[in-house]
């Protein structure tokens, strides 16, 4: 019997011991693409802070100009991490005027949970 660093033996991996593969986990490779894609969107702090102050609004809704103030991040650098979130999918952009207004897409955030961590929508411990 082995004993891995953690302390916790190891006393069978075959393959008949593992658990089954989960039916929820993407097989399809274009899933897995744009699965891995928004994930990574997902990883970065102020990308967070955004998507966490657009929720955060009243109106469900932020102007640049409003991230910019809240976030204390100038103009180009706040637009980068919202193409980078608008690309993956994550946010909804409307052009009014002059300034772009971002909301969150709900049906894309829910998928990615669908799709990321399956266990969690069957009431299963996140």
């Amino acid at each position: 019997m082995a004993t891995p660093l953690a302390g916790i033996p190891i006393e069978d991996v075959s393959e008949e011991h593992c658990a089954p593969r989960s039916p929820g986990l993407p097989v399809d490779r274009e899933e897995v693409e744009t699965l891995t894609v928004q994930l990574k969107a997902m990883a970065d702090q102020t990308r967070l802070q955004i998507v966490h102050l657009i929720d955060q609004a009243p109106a469900g809704e932020l102007c640049v100009c409003d991230l910019t103030d809240s976030l204390d991040l100038a103009q180009p650098t706040v637009s980068r991490h919202l193409k980078i979130l608008t690309a993956a999918g994550l946010l909804r952009r409307e052009q009014r005027g002059t300034w772009a207004w971002f909301s969150i897409r709900w049906d894309a955030l829910r998928e990615l949970r669908t799709h990321a961590f399956p266990r969690s929508i069957d009431g299963s411990p996140f």
